[in-house]
């Protein structure tokens, strides 16, 4: 064989094997077919196929993928159609069930999504469908996980993007939630006027008992003075009598000492005067003062 033929066959082999030579990257799986059948599937590294027999028939990423459908028409129990946008989070587990399992796979599970969120929305209310995002995510990420699972897809979560009622619906919305803040607001004023008229009503409370507390403790203060002054006249009257008992007072002085106090009386300050019934002893009563004072 001449060199040039043999140096051409050699070129020809290194460029079939090197391109034939392929390089699997990181989070990737190539599916391989041999004369149109599933071979294998290369995973990550360096692979060899051989040359026109064998052919990539597929090249599937394995990360985790989002799928942003437009809004869907669905309607509710009670007869109210809404707009729903919806989120799947999905990943490839097995790429040969990918690649063989459903012809366009990403448009069967939008079609999918739609009819599971018709059924799910067709079971509830429209209230029970603006409160209830987390139950109809979860329902659905169960219902599509089941059935994109021969697919080889895996539906990680679901989520209720947004909820677009009618207009006429959302004015009725807008009308019962200012209604609502109305009604807490006239609540809140009501509560704060309660409470106000509690603290005046407990603040007089407090006034007039401290007032009649007081009151007693003057009416006790002047109640114990007074008894403390007829005390000291009872004792000064007591005093004065022991004095003049002890002096050996008889009763010609103590009735002399009537009639000195007689004449204070009449001093002429006095309108009217009391003369004693046993005025007829008026002289016997002379006669002993001028007696004592001669002695």
């Amino acid at each position: 064989m001449p060199l040039n033929i043999l140096i051409a066959v050699i070129v020809v082999v290194l460029i079939l094997i090197v391109k034939n030579i392929r390089i699997v990257p990181q989070s990737q799986s190539y599916i391989i077919e041999r004369l149109g059948t599933y071979l294998t599937t290369w995973e990550v590294g360096i692979h060899v196929k051989f040359p026109i027999i064998d052919r990539v028939a597929n090249k599937v990423s394995l990360k985790e993928r989002v799928l942003d459908f437009k809004p869907q028409p669905v309607i509710t129990k009670d007869n109210v159609t809404m707009m729903i946008d919806t989120v799947i989070y999905f990943q490839i587990t097995d790429p040969k069930l990918y690649t063989y399992g459903v012809e366009q796979p990403l448009n069967a599970i939008e079609n999918l999504s739609a009819t599971t969120l018709r059924n799910i929305i067709g079971a509830l209310e429209l209230d029970g469908t603006l409160t209830s995002r987390d139950v109809i995510n979860t329902r659905m990420r169960s219902i599509l996980d089941e059935a994109t699972d021969p697919w080889g897809i895996k539906v990680n979560r679901v989520e209720v993007k947004n909820i677009i009622p009618p207009e006429s619906i959302q004015e009725a919305m807008e009308k019962q939630m200012r209604a609502e803040r109305e009604r807490r607001e006239s609540i809140l004023i009501a509560e704060g006027q309660k409470q106000s008229a509690i603290l005046v009503a407990e603040g007089k409370k407090a006034a007039m008992i401290l007032e009649a507390e007081a009151e007693k403790e003057a009416a006790i203060k002047k109640a114990e003075g007074e008894a403390e002054a007829i005390l000291a006249i009872q004792n000064a009257t007591a005093e004065g009598l022991m004095k003049i008992k002890s002096v050996g007072a008889d009763d010609a002085l103590i009735r002399l000492r009537s009639l000195e106090a007689l004449e204070k009386v009449a001093d002429g300050q006095a309108t009217k005067l009391i003369i004693p019934s046993d005025i007829q002893n008026l002289a016997n009563i002379v006669t002993s003062a001028a007696e004592l004072i001669k002695k």
